[in-house]
């Protein structure tokens, strides 16, 4: 049975769509993009900063499921300049340990609100 999951904590969904959806063990959580739950608007303007908020929400998203980042196995990351790749990296690390999730990271042609970064993720609970 499909649950929907649903925090306060990270940005409601902006469109006909879940924040994130449980399926048995697994979570599919919804393209986070950085903007804080409190204020409705992005963390910053830089890419650091934005990755930083995504990565926060989707942490908020993980926990409220009872999940936690050493769950994730893959994410998908948008750039809006593939330019910015290195500095989303370094932050990104802050967030995973080894063993990594797969990723996949491609440069978008626009984001949603204008946005540098966009993730979304998927956990397995064993």
């Amino acid at each position: 049975m499909n649950k929907a999951i649903h925090t306060q904590k990270a940005p409601a969904a902006i469109g006909s769509y879940s924040q994130a959806v449980q399926a048995g063990q697994t979570l599919y959580i919804s393209g986070q993009i950085p903007v804080d739950a409190t204020t409705g608007k992005f963390a910053g303007e830089d890419i650091a900063v934005q990755t930083r908020q995504a990565l926060t929400n989707i942490g908020y998203i993980l926990h409220e499921a009872g999940f936690d980042y050493a769950d994730v196995v893959k994410t998908t990351v948008l750039l809006q300049n593939m330019g910015d790749f290195s500095t989303m990296n370094e932050v990104y690390k802050q967030f995973f340990t080894q063993p990594y999730p797969a990723r996949a990271a491609f440069q978008v042609a626009a984001l949603p609100k204008g946005a540098l970064v966009e993730i979304e993720a998927v956990a397995v609970r064993d």
